[in-house]
């Protein structure tokens, strides 16, 4: 294989979900630092997002996630298949799991799954049904021929302006559970898309690497809500943990919508897992790549959408 070719094999990243907005943010990053990216979309997408992705340079190639034949072949000639696929079990164990033997059949040496979270691998199982549909697909990754590496980032710092109902703008306050004093873990998608790039083109990854933007407690974020607003922001703590445990309970079974990805349960089990401090990320691998700049909470708080 001459030198030119080499270069190419080694610097070729297949995405796939590359649509959603972790995906687009990787897909740029990846591009930013020279990849090649053979960003991976289901037939018949209409997705606005393609067009953007083929203007900064990326291949997109359609596939068909349920044929075997067609992910070894959008497969070939990767470094490392990168997976951003969001969805309960038929895309997080199922579709991931025909795109890690597509990988393997196409010697593909490197698996980076779409984890993203908080480490599930602290949990007990049942404690989130999210995370153990990563636990369930992992156990998969772990037993194939191929290296694999999760990057765990904690909660999307990003969530704090509206979708995680903790920093409530209105009653300038900051609402919890528990322990305000219990450290957590945040890093921006932005971010953690960045940090992906980087580990897709660094062939020498460990099985897990562990990022957090800012490690923050409730009165840290108090404190970055204060800031970020020029406005005094209090705390107002609901009850203990099982108070959120029952309220997580009640809302499952009055809402269940079970075949929404993120109902309002899904969110405050996380929130439970988070505030529990099991789920910790300990150690964090911010230094392994210098040129990444991290997002406080209070910037992402400041720049929050009126």
């Amino acid at each position: 294989m001459n030198s030119a070719n080499q270069a190419t094999k080694t610097n070729l990243i297949i995405l796939a979900g590359a649509t959603g907005d972790l995906g687009q943010a990787i897909a740029h990053h990846l591009l930013q630092r020279g990849a090649h990216v053979r960003a991976l979309v289901r037939r018949g997408s209409t997705s606005q997002v393609l067009s953007s992705l083929r203007t900064q340079g990326a291949t997109v190639l359609e596939v068909d996630y349920t044929s075997d034949s067609e992910l070894t072949q959008a497969c070939t000639g990767g470094s490392c298949v990168v997976s951003a696929l969001s969805g309960l079990r038929d895309v997080i164990v199922d579709t991931q799991t025909r795109l890690l033997h597509a990988a393997v059949n196409a010697g593909v040496p490197r698996f980076i799954p779409s984890d993203y979270c908080i480490d599930f691998t602290r949990l007990p199982k049942g404690s989130n049904r999210n995370l153990d549909l990563r636990r369930d697909f992992s156990e998969r990754l772990d037993k194939a021929s191929i290296a694999a590496t999760s990057i765990l980032n904690g909660m999307f710092t990003d969530l704090l302006t509206g979708q995680a109902p903790v920093v409530q703008f209105g009653l300038k306050r900051v609402l919890y559970w528990g322990d305000a004093d219990q450290p957590m873990d945040f890093t921006t998608t932005d971010d953690t898309a960045a940090y992906t790039a980087a580990a897709a083109l660094d062939a020498d990854t460990p099985r897990f690497l562990r990022i957090a933007g800012e490690v923050s407690t409730i009165r840290g974020i108090q404190q970055s809500a204060s800031d970020a607003t020029g406005q005094p922001f209090g705390l107002l703590r609901v009850g203990g943990l099982g108070v959120l445990n029952t309220l997580i309970k009640i809302t499952k079974l009055v809402a269940p919508q079970p075949s929404e990805v993120f109902p309002p349960w899904q969110g405050m089990q996380y929130l439970h897992n988070m505030l529990s401090g099991q789920p910790k990320l300990q150690p964090l691998d911010n230094d392994r790549y210098p040129d990444i700049r991290w997002t406080s909470i209070r910037d992402v708080l400041a720049k929050r959408p009126a």
